[in-house]
């Protein structure tokens, strides 16, 4: 037992993904293997501070977690020579607790785009998932299709806004290609600041909604067919999930697409693993999801998204560089029904940090 690895794992977030954070924190430190890590609970609250966690894990399920008895303030070392997470406790010398690895189970901006990575890499200390260049590629919608596109997959047309006040050549370039088109920030995650416009005097509230979450906002044009997503791990040789397929009931779905409330509510549409496709396609889109995973420099683990149309056309949508981790996301859920439980992706996922 004194051989095992610290393994801080971050958790919450300056983002609007926090309490999907919190969830698949809980689910990857329930199922880290004891015998080989120590976890290292490290907490961020919505406003950005640090805490090192001592309390009950169900606390995370809860959103309990910050309280003055189970919280001490904490910040990473970046200290090349010195990998420690400090303890700030007040009117005491600062503790310091070893680390060995950073695992981020942090979604959306402040935790998924290549910042805490890169407090991480700065360190010198071991990164679980992908790196600071993959994560903000990945973030990037408008440069990750640009280099998807330029590893032979096809993406959907689109433009990107700078400002509010492109109201007209968003309208033009959306009647050129024709409605429906989706309206989303660059960079954000699960949904938020996403619209589906299916008419012009649409455009003007859904622009202004996706700049409310960054300040460049793509339009995109809608493809006929369904998603299906491939839960990729790995560097060098490449470990590939079973294909699943989003089966969604757009006439019931209250926005028209696979939003936030879809996501983690499944309402009115369901995940299908593997997906319904004929066996050739699977692996033809595996092919292509490894493809991509490798053209934006991935590593660790991610989920690749991809659109198939009725007309059987991959069409690349994005890279979750990390995707929803509890025990019934799609990641687990792909790679489970490729033969891989939980416990053994976790551990996979981790053991990969260290390799060099």
């Amino acid at each position: 037992m004194e051989n095992r690895k610290n393994i801080v794992v971050l958790f919450g977030g300056a983002s609007s993904e926090y309490e999907v954070s919190l969830q698949s924190a809980y689910a990857v430190i329930c199922n880290m293997d004891r015998k080989k890590y120590n976890p290292v609970p490290v907490g961020i609250t919505r406003e950005g501070q640090w805490f090192y966690f001592t309390g009950e894990m169900d606390k995370l399920q809860k959103d309990t977690w910050c309280n003055e008895s189970d919280c001490v303030p904490a910040l990473l070392s970046p200290d090349r020579t010195y990998h420690h997470l400090i303890l700030c406790r007040a009117q005491s010398i600062p503790e310091a607790i070893p680390v060995d690895a950073v695992f981020p189970v942090l979604h959306g901006r402040n935790g998924e785009d290549g910042t805490v990575q890169g407090v991480a890499e700065l360190a010198g200390i071991p990164l679980v998932g992908c790196g600071t260049l993959s994560s903000a590629l990945c973030m990037d919608k408008d440069r990750a299709h640009r280099l998807a596109e330029l590893a032979g997959v096809r993406v959907p047309r689109a433009m990107v806004l700078m400002d509010n006040t492109a109201v007209n050549k968003a309208c033009a370039f959306a009647e050129n290609i024709g409605f429906p088109v989706f309206v989303k920030p660059v960079k954000a995650g699960s949904s938020f600041g996403v619209t589906k416009v299916s008419a012009p005097e649409q455009l003007a509230p859904a622009i202004a909604l996706a700049f409310d979450y960054d300040n460049r906002v793509i339009l995109e044009e809608a493809i006929d067919g369904f998603e299906v997503g491939c839960a990729v791990c790995g560097r060098d040789q490449l470990t590939v999930g079973e294909v699943d397929e989003i089966e969604l009931d757009t006439a019931a779905c209250a926005n028209g697409f696979f939003d936030y409330t879809e996501k983690y509510t499944l309402k009115t549409s369901a995940i299908h693993v593997p997906a319904r496709i004929a066996a050739e396609k699977a692996q033809e889109i595996k092919e292509a999801a490894k493809r991509i995973y490798r053209a934006l420099d991935c590593d660790g683990f991610a989920r690749v998204d991809m659109f198939l149309t009725p007309a059987g056309e991959i069409v690349f949508n994005e890279v979750n560089t990390i995707p929803g981790f509890t025990e019934h996301s799609r990641y687990p859920g792909m790679m489970r029904a490729a033969g891989y439980g939980f416990a053994e992706v976790v551990d996979r996922i981790i053991g990969q940090a260290f390799m060099s």
